[in-house]
């Protein structure tokens, strides 16, 4: 398989994962526990705007990542946005999580994969050298 399709292909993977868990989980309140995580960090009363807003943010990260612009600063956003559920997460609504452990290793398994699209393919590194 060619690098650019294979890194066409990661984008629309990585760019689902954000969109079903935005989209699905969070706005359509299809995955409940997800709106108990955050009531439990941020409090009943914001809970539902917080997890609409979450949901909205997980949204359009997945649509930044659909459109491949500024990749790396992407995997970052993605990078940030993982560490800081994940440390909420954890700190205050471990019981609700189904594994804690698995969670931190799917995530880093997926942020992985989010740096490699970010990073340059060997076509786009050759050109950047022919341009020096």
């Amino acid at each position: 398989m060619e690098a650019t399709t294979f890194r066409r292909l990661l984008a629309g993977a990585l760019g689902a994962v954000w969109v079903f868990h935005g989209g699905y989980s969070k706005l359509l309140n299809g995955i409940p526990r997800h709106r108990r995580i955050v009531e439990r960090v941020l409090g009943p009363d914001l809970a539902p705007v917080a997890t609409s807003t979450i949901g909205l943010g997980e949204v359009l990260l997945g649509l930044w990542v659909w459109s491949g612009r500024r990749r790396r600063a992407c995997a970052l956003t993605q990078t940030l946005a993982l560490a800081g559920m994940n440390t909420a997460e954890i700190a205050q609504a471990k019981d609700l999580l189904i594994s804690a452990p698995g969670m931190l290793a799917l995530n880093a398994a997926f942020l992985a994969l989010a740096w490699f699209w970010a990073s340059p393919a060997p076509n786009e590194r050759a050109a950047a050298v022919r341009k020096e």
